[in-house]
């Protein structure tokens, strides 16, 4: 029996729409800070929900799912689509109403998407978003035309402009009220290819009877692609874009890491005058503040990293850079879709690892997952950064350029041709025989980011950041630090207190092993719990040197470095951590994403050995130049 939808239950609309067609902009408009982001149960899909409430005062959880051209899934993203769609998604109630999200500057395959779901049978709004830039273009859309021809209700919206989405809403509440019941499509089943084209050639006729286009239609978008995919002048902008975005992590953030230094220096301070002596405060003072500062005044300098990375993707030049590097990638064996998750490895590899699945071939996802640990994701920053700050001048070549910069770009580019060669020794030996796949890609029209979008990215990540900080990293620093602190010295002992530690047992016993590649045993101690998450070797060095030291003045710990390490060193721990072995969160998820912990031990085993390789290499090279 059907019914009348409550206003008293939470009620669950989901947006659907292709890549690209403005729906996470029209979910951050509708829901705000209300939402929170999870994987789906059982896979590593990125689920977004939040909350809103109707003119008409229901409430609403909105989930934004994962863009689709199509039902006809191919990837694990799409799926997951396809699966909420049909109502056959494990864990998940049934929505009660879809709404699918349109393009209105490029409607052809959002309306194929229409059409299929609409032959399931479930309840849906179709929301033409970014109208406003339609008919600034010259577009005429008839709606009420088009939405006869679609049979399903059709509603225009402008997610970026407040209340842009007071219609969609309007129309939302409508659709609730009429009498349904969430159902799975049970007698649903994949068009084939013969289908696809029926369906295709509906919505063309559909596109033409409602939508007139001018004869002489903007080209601001075609006039920019002819500089920007220029094969000589686009790859070039695309560097110093790059080059720029290293610089600013470097320029930009410093004077609020110097904000954030000063208030942990303050925080140590003003405790140490109200705690006595003792393990109470060296466990507060050393390990808590000093270990969680020393990654979390690292902060502003992921937010700059992530602000270029959100700002590219609303500008629409993701996809142009990932057609200019599309011949490179490929001499090196990697798909040319691979430019996109590869690049957001740099933010972190865990979403790089899972954005793969927009590559259809199993191999070429797999070479992917398994170089793209390689980039310089934010966890390598706050090491990168203390160790450049301490040895390398802060001094600016040809006026212009910091050198601290051009040495992070340098580790940066290390990177990427690591992550190149790796990719060619795999594909040559290990998959080969895998036939090329073809590299098609929608190149969407430019527009102005939206600052709403942009912070709302910059606070989710941030705040991620935080609670990795609190949890994680947290307990990794009570960790080291109770091996830093225990046993104590015995009465009348000549060496520091933390020679007599079971950090100092644990270091000494690795050091054989380090000491090729210049390391000492407090790096070794530093490595360990670095495995965990990479920002913590810089407070478990923090912690180590801290303890060490305090009965000294106070210092702060490049300089504490520069004192104890020779350029050597330090040249040699940059190179490992170029190659450095992934955290535990990534290779969670490298297993679950091959399905195969086979592929995350090898991927363990060969960066290990990468990293290794490299470190020794610089160290004795550097000991030759006399730099040890």
């Amino acid at each position: 029996m059907n019914e009348v939808l409550p206003l008293a239950r939470d009620l669950r609309v989901a947006l659907v729409g292709r890549p690209n067609c403005g729906k996470t902009a029209l979910f951050n408009a509708l829901t705000g800070s209300r939402q929170k982001v999870a994987n789906y149960p059982g896979v590593t899909v990125e689920r977004k929900e939040g909350a809103l409430a109707t003119p008409a005062g229901r409430q609403v959880k909105l989930l934004d799912l994962p863009g689709t051209y199509s039902l006809r899934a191919r990837s694990p993203d799409e799926v997951v689509t396809r699966d909420a769609v049909l109502g056959r998604l494990a864990g998940e109630t049934p929505p009660d109403l879809f709404v699918c999200v349109g393009d209105a500057t490029n409607l052809r395959l959002c309306l194929r998407l229409v059409l299929e779901i609409k032959r399931t049978g479930q309840p849906m709004v179709f929301a033409l978003n970014m109208f406003d830039i339609a008919r600034h273009r010259g577009m005429t859309i008839d709606v009420a035309r088009l939405e006869a021809e679609l049979g399903v209700p059709v509603v225009t919206s402008v997610a970026v402009r407040r209340g842009g989405t007071a219609a969609l809403l309007a129309r939302v509440d409508e659709a609730l009220a009429a009498p349904h019941v969430p159902h799975a499509a049970e007698g649903w089943s994949e068009p084939d290819a013969a289908g696809v084209r029926r369906l295709q050639k509906e919505a063309d006729r559909i596109l033409r009877a409602s939508v007139q286009r001018p004869e002489a239609p903007d080209t601001v978008t075609a006039r920019l692609d002819k500089v920007l995919l220029h094969p000589v002048a686009g790859l070039a902008i695309l560097l110093a874009v790059l080059f720029l975005m290293f610089q600013a992590v470097f320029t930009w953030a410093a004077p609020v890491m110097e904000l954030i230094k000063g208030a942990f220096d303050a925080l140590g301070l003003w405790v140490a005058t109200l705690l006595p002596d003792g393990l109470l405060l060296s466990f507060i003072q050393n390990g808590l503040i000093a270990g969680v500062g020393s990654v979390l005044v690292f902060l502003p300098q992921i937010l700059v990293l992530f602000l270029f990375i959100l700002l590219l993707e609303d500008f629409g030049y993701m996809s142009r850079a990932a057609f200019l590097m599309d011949r490179i990638m490929g001499g090196a064996g990697l798909h040319g879709r691979a430019f996109i998750p590869l690049l957001s490895s740099f933010a972190c590899a865990i979403p790089g690892i899972m954005s793969t699945r927009v590559i259809d071939s199993r191999r070429d996802r797999l070479a992917t997952i398994l170089v793209a640990p390689l980039m310089t994701c934010s966890a390598r920053i706050p090491v990168y950064t203390l160790i450049i700050g301490a040895f390398i001048p802060d001094r600016t070549v040809g006026g212009v350029f910091s050198l601290q910069g051009l040495v992070m770009f340098g580790l940066y580019t290390a990177g990427i041709a690591s992550a190149l060669g790796v990719s060619w020794v795999l594909k040559r030996f290990l998959f080969q025989g895998a036939p090329p796949e073809p590299f098609m890609l929608e190149l969407p029209d430019y527009k102005r980011p939206d600052a709403r979008n942009v912070l709302m990215g910059l606070y989710q990540r941030g705040l991620i950041f935080l609670k990795r900080a609190g949890t994680t990293i947290l307990a990794m620093m009570c960790v080291i630090w109770v091996l830093a602190s225990v046993p104590r010295p015995p009465e009348g002992a000549t060496q520091p207190a933390i020679e007599y530690s079971l950090a100092a047992k644990i270091g000494h016993a690795m050091e054989p092993v380090i000491r090729p590649i210049g390391f000492n045993w407090q790096i070794g101690v530093a490595l360990i719990p670095g495995m965990a998450a990479r920002e913590v070797a810089v407070a478990s060095l923090g912690t180590v040197y801290a303890i060490e030291n305090a009965e000294e003045a106070p210092e702060t710990l490049g300089a504490a470095l520069a004192g104890k390490w020779s350029i050597a060193t330090a040249l040699a721990l940059l190179a490992w951590y170029v190659f450095a072995p992934q955290c535990a969160s990534t290779l969670v998820v490298v297993r679950r994403e091959t399905g195969s912990r086979g592929w995350m031990w090898f991927l363990f085993g060969y960066m290990l050995a990468l990293a290794y390789a490299a470190a020794f290499v610089t160290y004795q090279g550097a000991v030759l130049l006399g730099l040890g």
